[in-house]
């Protein structure tokens, strides 16, 4: 049994417990949200997806995010991966602030620090898993031989060294799962955020993901998933409830 403290999951936000992390990842604030607040405006209606979140991560924590449809998950979210800004409050990743960032300067911290995993692969049908996985080193102007040889370590860090010349059409569910995963790592981000991650396979290779999730965080990423399945939460250090845009339970 893995000795980092879990929270109990239900199907309804448990009592406030505290979660004090092992001593060895007793480590800095990754992410540091303040009064995240942020609303659309959807015709004459105006949705407040955030309502004033709080947020702590710290670096090499497992992280899951639940809630109900419409709680915010995908909001905070995108908040998190920088995929959007806050209509007010303070967004620190590793120290940094982020909240007011032009959108050039978004992608290159979501290029640099931020690693996507989600539910449905967005993998390339003709593309070879190899050159999947060293295309966000292209667009970061890496030279052809070292995204390459970058891609060939993080497919053998997920257990492909053997299917690095397969086309998505040739893997499994859980293959092209970890293909993807490898796409996410091979820029060497401090944070992998996965949305729904296995929410695309059967159990049983949900599973396996979810058990490779768990190495790298023992290797020291920090992982946060957004689920809404209690098997796939469990795994993580810490659950963080959502309910009408505001974090109702979990250590914030």
């Amino acid at each position: 049994m893995n000795k980092k403290t879990k929270q109990i999951i239900t199907e309804t936000p448990p009592a406030v417990t505290s979660s004090v992390l092992p001593e060895s990842l007793a480590m800095n604030n990754v992410i540091e949200m303040t009064n995240i607040t942020k609303s659309y405006e959807m015709g004459e209606q105006v949705v407040h997806a955030l309502r004033g979140v709080d947020l702590t991560i710290k670096e090499s924590e497992y992280v899951a995010i639940m809630g109900p449809s419409g709680s915010g998950k995908s909001t905070l979210m995108n908040m998190i991966g920088v995929l959007d800004v806050p209509n007010s409050g303070v967004y620190l990743l590793d120290g940094e602030d982020v909240s007011e960032l032009s959108s050039d300067d978004r992608a290159r911290i979501r290029n640099k620090r931020i690693g996507f995993v989600f539910q449905q692969f967005n993998l390339l049908a003709r593309t070879p898993a190899l050159k999947q996985v060293s295309l966000p080193l292209m667009y970061s102007g890496v030279a052809r031989s070292e995204r390459l040889r970058h891609a060939a370590e993080a497919l053998t860090k997920v257990g492909l060294a053997d299917r690095m010349d397969h086309r998505p059409d040739e893997l499994s569910g859980g293959q092209q799962q970890r293909v993807a995963i490898a796409r996410a790592l091979v820029t060497r981000p401090s944070i992998i955020l996965a949305d729904e991650p296995t929410g695309a396979l059967d159990s049983q290779t949900g599973d396996e993901i979810m058990d490779l999730f768990s190495k790298l965080n023992q290797q020291g990423m920090t992982i946060i998933t957004v689920t809404h399945e209690s098997m796939v939460a469990e795994r993580a250090h810490r659950v963080i409830w959502l309910r009408d845009g505001l974090i109702v339970n979990g250590d914030q």
